[in-house]
């Protein structure tokens, strides 16, 4: 078969697609400046429908916004673009002509028979460079592929074949909106989706960009302005009834430091914990560095007393029972949860701090203690189940983690953190945001400690329980050190600096 690639463009030899100067430094990370609201893909349609801005003007924006991330990213090479049936298509050939014009060899691929009519069909219309068979080893002689088949909102799984050419690339993948088969709405592939070395979208980022696998399938994300109208976007998410955003500062805010606030001000948080005393110390440590101006460790058992004297002496120690310090309305803020064991006495030791009008954090043995009943952690302010404790509390999570954290949230009346590496953050009004900070060093043993203590400072400093837990996700993912090796104590140690940081984003 004659080189198309190289009769059309009459380029050689190619260079390989590696990064342009200067790209690599830019990681993963996502940009401050860039909205904070998620747009699922059925919002997105709405905001088109809406838009005063023709479909044809948007396509093009598109198109232009993917070209020039391509130019950026990657040097000129041989590249292949799949285009397929809808508007993800047309933005794909726009961004085919534009890479033309600027002097690189492309091709493109039609999935299926370019549309008959709309704005994707005026732009295969104005392509005039090559169009090559859809086939796996057309797709191994490009050094980039464009995957423009389908959007973030697919109805079916992605067929066999396309899925065997998308395999087949022979050099990075760069996805428009997201990579084809993944739901930008759970992040969950239906079926399979091949991992894009680039992903980008437009006016506004998906759920799905950020939770797993999806975070990790797009690669590198890159947010392009369209000219979509603030407007038309503000109606579709008043539409969308359920509010989701990425979790940053910007969402919430810090309190303000008090020059004449005094460590009352600053809320007194109660931990509670029994025999595994370190858990609890833990929580205290951590809500100490938070803000939290007094901390008691709530001692279960004179032993857990004696265990809890020998640990950090800022902490007040107070000897048992526990339910003596309810009595005292400046201790306002109890965390439950780290060195409990399930049983009982956590059970109604959360039931007097919720009639005693405490504000309760609802962590591990606490959870626990309401397996299969969770009706039973109502009046809690936060709760904080890793997947596990989710199961056992209100079934399997399933696909749908922002789903699955908003049930829970309207079952209890609880904000409810669902935690991992996605920790998803819901409240009972139906918002909720997806957190994308945490490092994977955060996967040791007493790092859901401390995100207690922290969600408790961040409660007795008067924040709201939805800020409150949003806040605290965040800052864990923030002080947590990179890199093997890490320990709770590390992340708690590193929560000041996160404070600071917190506070210079505003």
């Amino acid at each position: 078969m004659p080189d198309l690639f190289s009769a059309h463009h009459r380029h050689a030899p190619l260079p390989s697609p590696r990064l342009s100067d200067g790209a690599g430094g830019r990681g993963r990370s996502l940009r401050p400046d860039w909205p904070l609201d998620l747009l699922t893909p059925a919002a997105m349609a709405r905001a088109d429908a809406a838009s005063s801005v023709p479909v044809a003007r948007l396509m093009a924006a598109a198109g232009r916004a993917v070209a020039r991330a391509a130019m950026a990213r990657f040097r000129p090479c041989r590249t292949l673009v799949l285009v397929g049936p809808g508007n993800n298509g047309g933005d794909g050939l726009v961004a085919a002509r534009l890479l033309e014009g600027a002097g690189w060899p492309v091709a493109v691929s039609f999935m299926a028979a370019p549309p008959a009519a709309g704005p994707a069909a005026e732009a295969a219309a104005r392509w005039r460079g090559p169009v090559l068979p859809f086939r796996p080893e057309e797709a191994a002689r490009a050094g980039l592929v464009i995957d423009a088949l389908l959007g973030g909102a697919p109805s079916r799984p992605l067929a066999a074949g396309a899925l065997e050419v998308l395999r087949a690339a022979g050099g990075p993948v760069l996805a428009v909106d997201v990579p084809s088969g993944l739901d930008g709405t759970t992040g969950q592939p239906l079926g399979e989706a091949v991992p894009a070395a680039l992903t980008v979208t437009f006016a506004r980022l998906k759920p799905g960009h950020l939770l797993l696998p999806g975070r990790l399938l797009c690669g590198e994300l890159h947010l392009a302005d369209i000219g979509l109208p603030e407007e038309a976007i503000a109606e579709a998410l008043e539409g969308e009834g359920e509010r989701s955003f990425r979790n940053a500062p910007g969402l919430w805010h810090l309190p303000p430091e008090d020059p004449a606030g005094h460590k009352y001000r600053r809320g007194h948080v109660v931990v509670a914990g029994g025999a595994m005393s370190g858990a609890a110390r833990l929580a205290a440590g951590a809500a100490r560095r938070a803000g939290a101006g007094l901390v008691t460790l709530a001692a279960l058992s004179a032993e857990a007393a004696a265990a809890f004297r020998a640990g950090e002496p800022g902490a007040i120690v107070a000897d048992p029972p526990a339910e003596a310090l309810l009595g005292d309305a400046r201790r306002g803020t109890w965390v439950l949860g780290p060195g409990l064991p399930p049983d009982d006495a956590a059970r109604d030791l959360l039931a007097g701090a919720v009639r005693a009008g405490r504000s309760v954090v609802a962590d591990a043995g606490a959870l626990g203690a309401f397996a299969g009943a969770p009706e039973g952690l109502r009046g809690a302010a936060i709760i904080t189940p890793h997947a596990g404790e989710f199961a056992r509390l209100f079934g399997e999570v399933g696909p749908d983690r922002l789903a699955a954290a908003r049930r829970a949230a309207c079952q209890t009346g609880a904000v409810t953190v669902l935690k991992g590496p996605d920790t998803v953050i819901a409240a009972p009004d139906g918002r909720a945001a997806v957190n994308h900070n945490a490092p994977p060093s955060l996967a040791t043993a007493g790092t859901g400690d401390v995100l207690a203590g922290i969600t408790g400072a961040m409660l007795a400093g008067g924040m709201p329980p939805f800020e409150a837990a949003c806040a605290a996700v965040w800052l864990q993912g923030e002080a947590a050190p990179r890199g093997a090796g890490v320990l709770a104590e590390d992340v708690m140690e590193g929560i000041p600096g996160a404070l600071s940081r917190a506070d210079r984003a505003r």
